[in-house]
């Protein structure tokens, strides 16, 4: 069966104290049907960088191999990494590119470079946006956006990002029906790329109860 149209999610990207915590609820549903309750929208584009994804699963992938291969690409000429914003850049004019036949996504692209952390949104056309605190996007943001502005602050360490991320995630899988079942977290430090076993969101989340 075709995937594109598995839609509903709630994604989420944190600017913290040295790093970037990027997460995402793990179901995928087709109208009132919940068609996965394992589908990755967290996605490792570099070695510190990831993509979160909302929308059509389809057009998702197809966009993260692209990226995957231009960086592995540009490393290979440039001998370095490219910068979150050159791959956000990348991301922008190719989503620009096909407006009149657009990609149904709502990304979110984080990671660690020279410049240190960032994280940035971009639209189905290619709009841009860098986000210098919390973000949210997809059908459960309002929800999350509820406990990410009252409990967001600047610089916090990544630790208390990851706990943050699993409790806005929490909170809109408890009133979001497209958003559900398990959550993936990711941490990245200049130190490394890390992915949040799924025992210790048990355990952070048991806390919220």
């Amino acid at each position: 069966m075709d995937n594109m149209e598995y839609k509903g999610t709630t994604t989420i990207g944190l600017v913290c104290d040295k790093g970037v915590v990027m997460a995402s609820e793990r179901r995928a549903t087709m109208g009132h049907f919940i068609a996965s309750k394992d589908a990755k929208k967290v996605y490792q584009i570099d070695d510190l960088i990831a993509m979160t994804t909302a929308g059509s699963v389809g057009d998702a992938q197809r966009l993260v191999k692209w990226m995957q291969v231009e960086s592995k690409l540009y490393k290979m000429r440039r001998e370095e990494p490219m910068t979150v914003k050159g791959i956000v850049s990348l991301l922008a004019n190719i989503l620009s590119g096909n407006r009149y036949f657009p990609y149904y996504v709502q990304l979110l692209v984080g990671g660690v470079d020279k410049n240190g952390p960032g994280v940035y949104s971009l639209d189905a056309i290619g709009g841009i946006i860098e986000e210098k605190k919390a973000v949210s996007t997809g059908s459960g943001s309002p929800m999350a956006y509820g406990v990410l502005e009252d409990r967001y602050t600047p610089n916090m360490p990544i630790d208390e990002g990851v706990e943050l991320a699993v409790r806005a995630l929490h909170n809109a899988m408890k009133r979001d029906s497209a958003s559900g079942d398990g959550i993936s977290v990711v941490k990245i430090t200049a130190e490394g790329y890390f992915e949040i076993e799924d025992a210790e969101i048990k355990k952070l989340r048991d806390s919220f109860t």
